[in-house]
């Protein structure tokens, strides 16, 4: 049996489409009933709740946990409760059931520093200050998997293996975080470039991301696995032009093209002062612009996913063109 956390979100969804379709057992792990029916098994419940988790992880072999709070919000409260406590919740609900794999869906954010980074990989260190809890909150959790995955080794004679994957920018038609505040954006006229427009950045669609996410899981057959106990970057493996493929999209949707644009060092400022503004009065949501997103939208940034090819086969098996196709007939 397999559990997907989040498994009626934007990537879970597609994790449990590909295993069902691979005549895998499932069982979905969400917070709400789907709107439309499922072939999957579903089990409501929170991160929060750790019985709910429990009752989840009942004769289940591999979990995938790809539920977390994805913000560019400046309040660390719901980044903790979410990511590292839900995390840790889910983690327990492991043990206490003798799950025997997890596959932790990560971020390559956590290894962002703000400046350019060209081929990185999984040697990148986290950065020496954190400047956006999303990343900060996921690198601690991806940190409570490995930690795991080592306490286990040294104490145990049941093996528990895990590994994180770090998706960057995952897209597809079904997304409900990034298009649709990216077309809102556009048609307030509130869609400025930031920087100089020439930034090459990683993207993945949906159906490579779950593909990974399944290869990973089916890799971890032991403790002596390469894939236990490691963390892998994953993408399309070709970087794209940032404002580009924005425009792009934009097109797709029949919205015009960006226009207008500031600089890094205007956004980064501005940033700073939302940040502040935001905290000092408490505000709910999300600051137009922060100094992380500032610097995510202007600097060059791609990963090299080497590691993930060796380690357990990963090839992404849409490709850029069809992807694109793919959005042009379902946006």
């Amino acid at each position: 049996m397999n559990l997907v956390i989040g498994g009626m979100g934007f990537l879970g969804s597609e994790i449990v489409r590909q295993l069902l379709e691979r005549g895998e057992k499932v069982r979905a792990f969400c917070r709400r009933q789907p709107a439309e029916p499922s072939h999957a098994e579903i089990v409501l419940g929170d991160l929060s709740d750790r019985q709910s988790l429990c009752n989840a992880c009942r004769g289940v072999e591999t979990v995938y946990h790809t539920a977390s709070l994805p913000s560019i919000s400046v309040h660390w409260k719901p980044f903790y409760e979410t990511n590292i406590v839900g995390t840790q919740n889910v983690l327990d609900a492991c043990r206490e059931n003798g799950v025997r794999r997890l596959v932790y869906t990560s971020s390559a954010s956590v290894t962002f520093n703000c400046q350019p980074q060209k081929g990185v990989d999984e040697s990148a260190p986290y950065p020496d200050r954190w400047l956006a809890h999303y990343p900060h909150s996921k690198a601690i959790a991806e940190k409570m998997i490995l930690d795991a995955v080592s306490s286990n080794h040294q104490n145990s004679n049941v093996p528990f293996l895990a590994c994180t994957l770090r998706p960057h920018l995952i897209i597809g038609h079904r997304d409900r975080h990034l298009f649709p505040r990216l077309f809102m954006r556009a048609k307030q006229g509130r869609l400025f470039r930031v920087g100089d427009g020439s930034n090459l950045i990683d993207i993945i669609f949906v159906e490579n991301a779950a593909l990974a996410h399944i290869q990973a899981a089916n890799a971890l057959t032991d403790s002596s696995s390469p894939v236990n106990g490691n963390t892998y970057y994953i993408s399309q493996g070709k970087p794209v032009n940032c404002w580009n493929w924005i425009n792009e999209i934009l097109t797709i949707k029949g919205l015009p093209n960006v226009q207008r644009s500031i600089s890094l060092k205007f956004a980064w400022k501005l940033g700073w002062i939302l940040e502040g503004w935001y905290k000092l009065l408490r505000l709910s949501g999300e600051p137009l612009m922060t100094r992380f997103l500032a610097a995510q939208l202007a600097q060059t940034h791609y990963l090299n996913i080497s590691k993930a090819k060796k380690d357990f086969g990963y090839e992404p098996k849409l490709s850029y063109e069809d992807g694109m196709e793919l959005l042009k007939q379902n946006l």
